[in-house]
């Protein structure tokens, strides 16, 4: 507590004032000597940080329409939290900083704005480092060390600059669980995460939890809903993060690309000739990469990843929580090898399963900081299939969504991963023009075919068009292109002369840049 000298202390005479005095000195001497302890101090108990060691985020970002990718969003601002790391950086959350024009820093009680940029960024874990320009910023702060992974019903206290005030603020709360759960950020994956009671508001993102004087993780989501309830990103995913990075790349997690089942029906077990061999998960399927990579194959039962057994839920015992076995595969970086043991037809054999990186689902997921691809021809925009895409179709897009566009986009890559196509492009809509003024297909709709050939990336959908346009006879005796498309199954036809004079009046009507944006 602030101790306020006013003048209404001063009508104190005698002993009366002495007391005060010596007792004043003494409550200031106190306070002194518990804030140069303060981060040194070992206690029993959550004790809060030095609270120069957290900072303020203010980050200017701007984000482009999915549905019409030339143009973008208007500028907005929003407040994080971050924390100074070894090496004079801050760590804060990745979609704290996403898509930013301009980040700002500020330090504890300190008026004065720094610039700062983004060094490392992983959205897969949503985690990213900063680097101040001045250097002078981290004059007097104090790095926040690591703790160990917190034990469930132990004390912790998150620290940020939530929404609601410009002063720091902390709250206690209870680690209630630790499991693997989907980190909203990215969409599609999912690690190791951290449930508490202390409240994590919008402006917290970023900020330190702490327990004991050390930050054992960085508070980053909730759940809308859910009072009392937050998430905070454990240190042993931060520490794979601040690992990575240490050669310069951030290389992020690797994927297995393995699906795994619960092995617990007997009749299944002695099929496999499991009779007396407990626990163990079976592989159900892989992506093409990792059947080859990997050596592992579908119907094989991984018993035990890196020497610890995997129950027949798919589980492991971890620091005393039971979580799924991938976890392990979270904890191995990029260019390690991992070695299973096995139970393939009767028998045990030990399996070297390489860890690598793999981005070919991307579009699975939410994406940031790169600018998304677009082609027109003839008024027709042409865009990836994704699911930041699917999001411009309303709230409910996963289940509003045309069905042929969620199999291509989630389901076939696992399904049928011969037939998956790399790059499905999508017809997304049609800027009206008197050369398009006769087409049938309406959009959205799935590009398959262009002159016969299989479209399966903007690459290849280029390349055609480009061919046709270049070739003075023409791919065709009519002159056109002809486009495919799924579902409809419908041909329809442009004229290759007609839009080469169209294109400069579409692009000028609709303020449209350039044609095309395809990196």
């Amino acid at each position: 507590m602030p101790i306020d000298w006013t003048a209404s202390e001063v009508y104190f005479t005698g002993v009366h004032s002495l007391f005060l005095f010596a007792f004043h000195f003494a409550l200031l001497l106190n306070v002194s000597v518990l804030s140069v302890n303060a981060v040194t101090k070992s206690a029993t108990e959550t004790t809060i940080p030095t609270q120069h060691s957290v900072v303020k985020v203010i980050t200017f970002s701007q984000e482009p329409y999915w549905d019409a990718p030339w143009r973008f969003q208007q500028v907005s601002q929003a407040g994080g939290s971050g924390f100074v790391v070894s090496g004079n950086r801050i760590l804060t959350n990745a979609h704290v900083v996403s898509w930013a024009k301009q980040i700002i820093v500020k330090r504890y009680q300190d008026p004065k704005s720094y610039l700062a940029a983004v060094e490392f960024i992983g959205h897969d874990c949503d985690l990213a480092l900063l680097k101040v320009y001045d250097s002078e910023f981290f004059n007097g702060l104090q790095a926040l060390s690591l703790g160990s992974l917190p034990s469930v019903q132990s004390s912790v206290t998150t620290c940020g600059y939530p929404a609601g005030g410009e002063q720091i603020s902390y709250t206690r709360g209870v680690v209630s669980r630790i499991e693997m759960s989907a980190y909203s950020h990215a969409g599609n994956r999912s690690f190791l995460i951290a449930q508490t009671d202390a409240a994590i508001n919008p402006g917290n993102s970023g900020g330190p939890v702490i327990q004991d004087g050390k930050a054992v993780g960085v508070a980053f989501q909730g759940i809308s809903g859910l009072e009392n309830t937050g998430f905070f990103i454990p240190t042993p995913i931060v520490a794979h993060f601040l690992k990575d990075i240490q050669d310069g790349v951030y290389n992020g997690f690797p994927v297995a690309g393995l699906r795994l089942e619960g092995l617990e029906n007997p009749a299944y077990r002695k099929f496999l000739g499991m009779d007396s061999i407990s626990g163990g998960t079976r592989v159900d399927g892989s992506l093409p990469f990792t059947s080859i990579k990997s050596g592992l194959e579908t119907n094989d039962v991984i018993l035990k990843i890196r020497s610890i057994p995997v129950s027949n839920d798919g589980t492991i015992l971890y620091e005393g929580n039971r979580v799924h076995c991938g976890l392990l595969f979270d904890e191995a970086q990029v260019g390690d090898t991992l070695s299973l043991e096995v139970w393939r037809r009767g028998a045990k054999k030990i399996v070297p399963v390489p860890m690598i990186s793999y981005t070919a689902d991307l579009a699975q997921g939410n994406q940031y900081d790169t600018l998304p691809k677009y082609l027109i021809h003839g008024g027709l925009v042409f865009l990836s299939l994704s699911r930041d895409y699917l999001k411009t179709l309303g709230r409910n897009w996963a289940v509003s969504s045309p069905p042929d566009f969620m199999y291509a986009l989630q389901y076939q890559p696992y399904q049928n991963p011969d037939e998956a196509i790399e790059e499905p492009i999508v017809l997304a809509s049609i800027l009206p023009h008197p050369v398009n003024a006769n087409w049938v297909v309406k959009a959205p709709a799935l590009l398959t075919k262009v002159n016969g050939i299989k479209i399966n990336s903007f690459a290849t959908l280029d390349s055609i068009l480009t061919k046709s346009n270049s070739d003075k006879a023409g791919s065709s005796d009519t002159g056109s292109d002809l486009f495919e498309f799924e579902g409809s199954k419908l041909l329809e036809a442009m004229d290759r002369g007609q839009v080469k004079q169209a294109m400069p009046v579409i692009l000028s009507n609709y303020g449209i840049p350039a044609a095309r944006r395809l990196r």
